[in-house]
């Protein structure tokens, strides 16, 4: 097939918008939508930092990620006695991202928490909370500064995260839930702006895929992640 069942091409990401301060009440917020996915990312700043990390003198950043019960095409249920396995990885994934580009020194004493609430789900919930995390994370980061908090803004650079897979034999880009649930390979890529890579989860789910299509779903990642940081950039205020 040379497109795909909702028109794109194989290498066309979805229309992704960000809006920002949608929660007003937290220090960083945005609200990112990749296709018919939402996702909700807000960032709040706490005095203090994990009983481990005090002796550091540096902050912390950590984060949490959850679907409301009708994100889904059928309703999940609350997961009132801890996050599942599933979204212990999720999150986990969110924070080390958000950590990689983050000099903490700068934070001092403090940690910043970024709530990632899916909205709506139609693939790659993960990939579109990181890169609304980042925003968010980053606009906590501008209040920090303006609040006295830091002398400047501890995230180094951008970073953000897609999906890339084989489908009926073709590689493409950003798929959504239809394409991941019928995908033979399924890939997240977490890059930086400066072309770093912080995480790759590729999975074959039934024969194993060759190294040359790796390398080909990787490198339609890493091109579909710049359209990421372009879309950061606009919302971002002192952005270039």
């Amino acid at each position: 097939m040379s497109t795909r069942a909702d028109g794109r091409r194989p290498d066309q990401a979805r229309e992704v918008d960000i809006e920002i301060g949608v929660a007003p009440y937290a220090e960083g917020s945005c609200l990112i939508s990749t296709g018919n996915t939402q996702v909700l990312c807000a960032a709040s700043v706490a005095e203090g930092v994990p009983r481990w990390r005090e002796e550091s003198g540096a902050g912390w950043v950590t984060a949490e990620y959850g679907m409301l019960p009708r994100a889904t095409h059928t309703r999940t249920s609350r997961e009132r006695s801890g996050p599942r396995g599933r979204t212990q990885e999720i999150q986990r994934l969110i924070g080390r991202s958000i950590r990689s580009v983050t000099d903490m020194e700068v934070m001092g004493q403090h940690t910043v928490t970024v709530d990632c609430d899916v909205l709506q789900a139609d693939g790659g919930t993960r990939t579109a909370a990181i890169t609304g995390a980042f925003v968010a994370v980053r606009l906590a980061a501008h209040w920090m500064v303006e609040n006295g908090l830091a002398e400047h803004d501890p995230l180094k650079e951008a970073v953000a995260g897609i999906s890339v897979g084989i489908v009926e034999g073709l590689l493409c880009l950003d798929l959504d839930y239809r394409e991941d649930s019928a995908a033979q390979v399924d890939m997240n890529v977490i890059g930086t702006q400066s072309g770093g890579l912080v995480e790759v989860q590729g999975t074959a789910e039934g024969d194993p895929f060759a190294r040359a299509d790796f390398d080909s779903l990787l490198d339609l990642a890493v091109a579909g992640l710049e359209a990421l940081f372009a879309a950061q950039q606009r919302v971002l205020p002192g952005s270039k």
